[in-house]
């Protein structure tokens, strides 16, 4: 099986700042950095070191070329990500604060030039036994929904950066929602204790898996079934948390399509992202496997 995943492909541009700057402040970084970046190539280097066979649908722009030699190196099929030379890859703007905090601005450039006909054609081959992964940050994110159900396959959603269009969205075709607190109020029309608003999202979607990260909290996930289960965070001296997310979504998606239990996914990804923090980058950050389920056992014993 694969996982189709349909997203960003940024330039990060990190700043490590004393605090996040302020309205009308002109502000010195210590220090600037660059990295591949985006939420879909992070999602998918987080999904090919899990061990996941993955297809990254996506469109880039000639500054982006050697990203996409990145992920080839990864293992990941590049055959559905297309080249426009007329426009910028997608790029963001990253503070990071002392505590590993971040704050994001994020242009999209190339990001939504991406058609309906092209996400037909990548999708033409998907199955019932494949997932199709789909973040905020692209063009054609309800287009892909409908194809991906038309052809059995299964959705799973990351709804960031959130936004009134996330509501627009075939929502019902959606088979797992990956979602923050923030994220989760939003598509809840909800603000209350977390397990209230996980149980009001369970009811506007029976049939899907929902996941609720919360930051240092952990993070709690309801199934069809109306089965919870739960994970704690792990204790780790944070450097930088722009990966954290899109690790936990990498490796859950891989976990779980690679038979894992709900529950034993949830404890594997918040092991990688745990990791994942306590470097600096976003998809450099990103652990393999065997050193996430090393760690994990360390913390076990």
């Amino acid at each position: 099986m694969y996982i189709y995943n349909f997203g960003s492909i940024n330039i990060d541009y990190v700043y490590k700042v004393d605090h996040f700057v302020r309205p009308g402040e002109t502000l010195a970084c210590s220090s600037v950095t660059s990295f591949a970046g985006g939420k879909g190539y992070n999602q998918t280097i987080a999904l090919a070191r899990a061990g996941a066979s993955v297809k990254h649908i996506g469109t880039i722009g000639s500054d982006g070329r050697g990203m996409v030699e990145t992920l080839t190196q990864e293992g990941v099929d590049v055959s559905n990500i297309a080249v426009v030379p007329d426009l910028q890859t997608g790029h963001a703007i990253i503070q990071v604060v002392p505590d590993g905090q971040n704050s994001i601005i994020v242009a999209a450039g190339a990001n939504f030039a991406t058609g309906r006909e092209f996400v037909e054609k990548a999708l033409k081959t998907a199955s019932s036994k494949d997932f199709l992964l789909v973040q905020n940050e692209t063009s054609c994110v309800a287009e892909a929904i409908e194809i991906a159900r038309q052809q059995n396959v299964k959705v799973a959603l990351n709804p960031s950066p959130m936004d009134k269009k996330i509501l627009e969205l075939p929502l019902d075709k959606v088979d797992c929602f990956l979602v923050n607190e923030e994220e989760a109020f939003s598509l809840s029309g909800f603000k209350d204790a977390p397990e209230s608003v996980l149980g009001k999202l369970h009811l506007q979607f029976p049939d899907a898996c929902v996941i609720m990260t919360l930051g240092s909290d952990g993070v709690i996930a309801i199934e069809p079934t109306g089965a919870v289960s739960r994970a704690d965070a792990y204790k780790v001296n944070a450097v930088d948390t722009t990966a954290a997310g899109d690790t936990f979504t990498g490796y859950f998606l891989a976990s779980v399509t690679n038979g894992e239990s709900v529950k034993e996914a949830l404890e594997i990804a918040s092991a990688a992202a745990a990791i994942s923090v306590t470097r600096p980058g976003a998809s450099p950050s990103i652990p393999y496997k065997k050193e996430v389920l090393d760690w994990l056992r360390m913390q076990r014993k």
